[in-house]
């Protein structure tokens, strides 16, 4: 009984030993280094490489020429002779945005759908006959052309009696966040901030209590305010972020609408337990709301705002406002145009295809973590050096430096370039906190701290070199870079 015929115990050792092979191949498959919390979430991830997205300011105070309403305006002010939802697509579709945003309720409180909850709306103007709603043609006109729909609804309300009275403007203002998040399909950004005019009545806003409800009705949401919890604001209305932008925070620190956050909300906290990451809003004309005597920034501008935007780690919100006969301006479409085709001419080309990679070291001797990575073009790849640094260092910690270098083929290498273009794998936390780009060996080109999602040094003239090498520090953990490129920005100042 205990013994076994020999060519059968032959195939059974040789099945044993293939299987041990295979389980031994697979022990021996280096993991990915753990995250350093806080992380992103999938919901903001998708946001955060949206990297572009568009504002629509449009209301009442289109028709009264002004930025902040009194509340007191007549609903037969609204009267948008032309209004054509798709053509703000085409806006949107312009700047290559996949995210567009509506405000659906400014200051001045009148409503652009028809509420059950006020007679301050679009119900009681002459628009469509009271029978229209702008809401609706939005968020439908946006599907149709593939884009998410995102929405605003002021929490100051100049017009609402119940203003003042925080049980009733509470309940007020959530049953409208209710209306607006069940009756217009999913939505993928709600805006709140904490805007409010200095003689305004008290108020307490119930903004925990707003919070849970959008995640109850809208589970995948990103909810923006200058706390988050998903998004925050950054500071300013120019697009610009701090040269040092962190997307975490502590957002105990955080009060919405306090004024002497800025800075804090600008920069982030390294040592924040809070993954919230900003986004930069600016319109793309003087105000938010359309005006006649205005026009739309120059190419140069928006180039400008998006190098201290995207190029900082952070999503640009650029307004559009629609004019008083319900359309965007000709004239801003073209310059939207003229901006997405500029950002196609930069980075439609990379001159760092074809080099070749090398690193101060590579996590399991390369295999899934080799510095090539970052030349393939995918997010979900990216570069890791072997580091005994477990993501848990300890404040003043010494800090890890590591390098990664682009060798160019002799066929590109006296090609010049003034864009550097460097990205981390943000989805197991930001890393780097300082680094620098070298060329040739020389003095360094850039220098800066923090990288995050994306990083662009736009450098004061064009450099050619056969290797750029990217110095490193961090102690947060081993730097996990997805992505270098250069580039060649034709607009920058110098090459025109």
């Amino acid at each position: 009984m205990g013994s076994c015929a020999p060519p059968w115990c032959v195939l059974a050792a040789a099945v044993v030993a293939a299987v041990m092979v295979t389980s031994l191949a697979e022990v021996t498959t280096t993991p990915p280094p753990l995250p350093v919390l806080p992380v992103p979430t999938a919901a903001q991830l998708r946001w955060q490489r949206r990297e572009v997205i568009m504002f629509f300011h449009f209301g009442m105070n289109t028709f009264t020429d002004s930025e902040w309403g009194t509340g007191r305006e007549d609903p037969a002010a609204f009267r948008p002779a032309a209004l054509n939802a798709t053509q703000w697509m085409d806006a949107a579709a312009a700047a290559g945005a996949s995210l567009v945003i509506l405000v659906a309720k400014h200051h001045d409180g009148f409503c652009l759908w028809p509420s059950a909850y006020t007679a301050h709306s679009v119900r009681a103007s002459p628009w469509r006959g009271g029978r229209g709603d702008v809401v609706r043609e939005f968020a439908d006109a946006a599907r149709a052309r593939g884009l998410d729909v995102g929405l605003y609804l002021s929490p100051w309300d100049r017009h609402d009696e119940r203003y003042g009275r925080e049980v009733a403007y509470n309940e007020y203002y959530l049953a409208q966040l209710h209306e607006l998040l069940t009756g217009y399909g999913s939505v993928s950004e709600i805006w709140f901030d904490g805007a409010k005019g200095k003689n305004a009545k008290n108020m307490t806003y119930h903004f925990q209590e707003w919070f849970q409800t959008v995640r109850q009705l809208q589970s995948s949401i990103n909810i923006f305010s200058d706390d988050g919890p998903d998004v925050r604001w950054v500071g300013d209305e120019n697009g610009s972020a701090g040269s040092t932008c962190w997307s975490t925070v502590n957002r105990s620190m955080i009060t919405i609408g306090e004024a002497g956050i800025e800075k804090y909300l600008n920069t982030g906290d390294p040592r924040g337990k809070d993954w919230v990451p900003p986004e930069c809003d600016v319109s793309i004309r003087p105000g938010w709301f359309w005006h006649n005597n205005e026009t739309a920034k120059p190419l140069s501008k928006l180039l400008e705002i998006y190098y201290s935007s995207v190029g900082r780690n952070c999503v640009l919100l650029l307004n559009a406002p629609p004019n008083t006969t319900g359309l965007v301006d000709d004239a801003d479409i073209a310059v939207l145009r003229e901006f997405r085709a500029a950002l196609t001419t930069i980075f439609g080309m990379d001159l760092a295809a074809g080099s070749t990679a090398t690193a101060s070291s590579e996590r399991g001797g390369g295999g899934g973590f080799a510095a090539s990575n970052v030349l393939d073009g995918r997010d979900d790849t990216y570069w890791v050096p072997a580091s005994s640094d477990d993501g848990r260092r300890k404040e003043g910690a010494h800090v890890h430096e590591h390098w990664i270098e682009l060798r160019r083929p002799p066929s590109t290498a006296g090609v010049p370039f003034n864009v550097v273009r460097i990205q981390e794998h943000v989805a197991l936390g930001q890393r780097v906190e300082a680094h620098d780009v070298y060329v040739d060996g020389a003095a360094a080109v850039a220098n800066a701290t923090t990288v995050g999602h994306k990083r662009l040094h736009r450098l004061p003239a064009p450099v050619a070199g056969r290797t750029v090498r990217i110095r490193l520090a961090s102690r947060r953990g081993p730097p996990l870079v997805s992505a270098v490129g250069l580039h060649l920005d034709p607009f920058a100042a110098g090459m025109m």
